[in-house]
């Protein structure tokens, strides 16, 4: 009663004036809900971002920490756990090496596939002792067919291979992975090792971790670090790879040295099938499978290495439509996966409650969610409205200077190389913080493209194989794209924005100079708008389901 009694007095105080006042006063009650609505609560926003900011920078305070650590103590992983060099046995044959069960699942990525059963058919390891197992879920005819003849070619060389399809694609890769696992051959196996499609591990990649499985019980995951080898392809691969090197150098060192949990990727790792099978195995209750069996594992008491000395070449998405793909299911499904293991967490008693902290607060909501929201809403919101707003003021450090020094320390310590490319770093990290953004919020409200599925375009050796794919189906060759894939409008409508807020402070600030760096974002949005980023998009047999 009291808002509509005010309302009704300032409608009467307007229209009981005259036509003269009538203008003044609108622009006195204009001026009233600036102080007293605007300006509050762009206040309470930015003291929310703070706050996030503040989250940020412990846990970045709290990785570099304990990375310095491990690196002076020198707690290298084979420091930490017994490891013993399976050694060959001229007499003995090869009853030392446990029987190995090697997985690599495929969907329509005739790209790349001959490069990954290459890799997997030349790994030293006894051939009587190594199971591979090819999981298609293509649904392209062709492209089974060129998938299921290489697979005979190895096994005709002696190789202990088995092509394994599927005519659905029910839980996707979980799917396939679980489908795999029910053979009646793979109870005899020990230990799985997963590889993605595009990646390539090293011959000697089982030699150099099945023993840490082998000597230490307590291991249920043996995660090691990706290579990419397509990194300097464009500028979008070279900032994908400052990103994910920050990821493998801190997060995943940082996880398995003080804590003994991270999330498995996906790829380049072995998992203990006992552990597998004492989580519950492959579920695919979301698309971020890997993380879920990882939080399982985790909760059932298993402990989990990272190998960062043992490098697997893999490929970076090279368009940006690809990349954006993949950052959905890379966001969205964590985001769901948060929201589904909380409460199993909290309550589990198998686990310290320094582990549950660290799951909880650093793993799941600091890095899957807080990161990347509050780069989206201080820097694209908040940041631009202070210019109009010069009431609200944010000190210089704290908005551009000290995430500036984080970025850097990040890429020195990360990727040296591309210490250059810092500033382009941050503008294009803030230029995809909408799309990262709005997949958390899919995942954590379960909205409708919570569960979608995009297999991530490959190029590999497509141009030696060119007259392959081609064949495989002309239908997906053209290189023509709709128009609603290239114009993201909601990265366009943000970039108007903060030029609008930019050439304001330009013509009309005299104390704050952000408007320099919302210029500079201006560009790097209104490029993400136009999908500039990035090599054209190469044609795929990507299916979308």
């Amino acid at each position: 009663m009291v808002g509509v009694n005010a309302t009704s007095i300032v409608l009467e105080w307007v229209l009981g004036s005259t036509q003269g006042d009538i203008s003044g006063k609108i622009g006195q009650i204009l001026w009233l809900i600036r102080l007293y609505f605007v300006v509050p609560l762009l206040r309470i926003c930015l003291y929310f971002c703070l706050f996030l900011s503040l989250l940020l920078s412990l846990e970045w305070i709290h990785l570099m920490i304990v990375s310095v650590i491990v690196k002076l103590f020198r707690k290298k992983a084979d420091k930490r756990y017994k490891f013993e060099e399976i050694k060959d046995d001229l007499e003995g044959g090869s009853e030392a090496f446990p029987l190995v069960l090697v997985q690599i699942p495929i969907a329509n990525e005739v790209e790349v596939y001959k490069l990954s059963i290459g890799a997997a058919c030349k790994l030293s390891w006894p051939t009587d002792r190594l199971i591979i197992q090819v999981l298609d879920d293509s649904s392209d005819q062709a492209a089974k067919n060129m998938i299921e003849k290489e697979t005979s070619r190895w096994a005709n060389e002696g190789i202990n291979i088995t092509y394994e399809a599927r005519d659905h694609r029910e839980g996707y890769k979980a799917g396939a992975l679980k489908q795999g696992m029910e053979q009646d051959y793979v109870k005899q196996c020990e230990y799985v090792a997963i590889f993605d499609v595009d990646f390539q591990p090293d011959p000697d990649f089982l030699r150099r971790s099945i023993p840490f499985l082998m000597h230490n019980p307590q291991l249920g995951l043996v995660q090691t670090r990706w290579r990419f080898v397509n990194a300097d392809a464009c500028l979008l691969t070279r900032l994908q790879e400052m990103s994910l090197d920050f990821h493998f150098r801190f997060e995943q060192e940082v996880g398995s040295s003080g804590y003994g949990f991270f999330g498995f990727n996906g790829s380049g790792g072995i998992w203990r099938i006992n552990a597998m099978n004492d989580a519950g195995g492959w579920d695919w209750r979301t698309t971020a499978e890997d993380m879920d069996l990882s939080v399982r594992a985790a909760l059932k008491g298993w402990e989990f290495l990272y190998l960062g000395d043992i490098q697997v070449k893999s490929e970076l998405p090279s368009s940006i439509k690809a990349h954006r793909s993949q950052q959905h299911r890379w966001f969205c499904a964590p985001a769901n996966l948060f929201r589904t293991t909380l409460v199993p967490i909290a309550v589990n008693k198998k686990v310290s409650l320094k582990k549950k902290l660290y799951m909880l607060l650093s793993f799941f909501l600091v890095r899957k969610v807080v990161g990347h929201v509050f780069v989206l809403l201080f820097y694209c919101v908040v940041l631009p409205l202070t210019i109009l707003f010069p009431e609200v003021v944010i000190r210089k450090d704290g908005a551009i200077i000290a995430p500036c020094i984080i970025a850097a320390v990040n890429t020195v310590v990360g990727t040296p190389r591309s210490l250059y490319l810092i500033l382009h770093w941050i503008l294009f990290e803030t230029a995809m913080s909408y799309r990262r953004t709005k997949s958390i919020f899919v995942g954590l409200f379960r909205w409708k493209s919570v569960n979608e599925w995009v297999v991530t375009e490959k190029l590999g050796d497509s141009l030696n194989n060119k007259t392959n794919i081609e064949s495989a189906d002309p239908k997906h060759r053209e290189r023509a794209k709709a128009l609603e894939d290239r114009i993201l409008l909601p990265e366009l409508a943000i970039a108007v924005f903060i030029l609008a807020c930019g050439c304001y402070g330009f013509f009309f600030g005299k104390e704050y100079y952000y408007y320099v760096y919302m210029l500079l974002q201006v560009i790097f949005l209104t490029l993400m708008g136009f999908s500039c980023f990035g090599l054209k998009n190469t044609a795929s047999l990507s299916s979308h389901t």
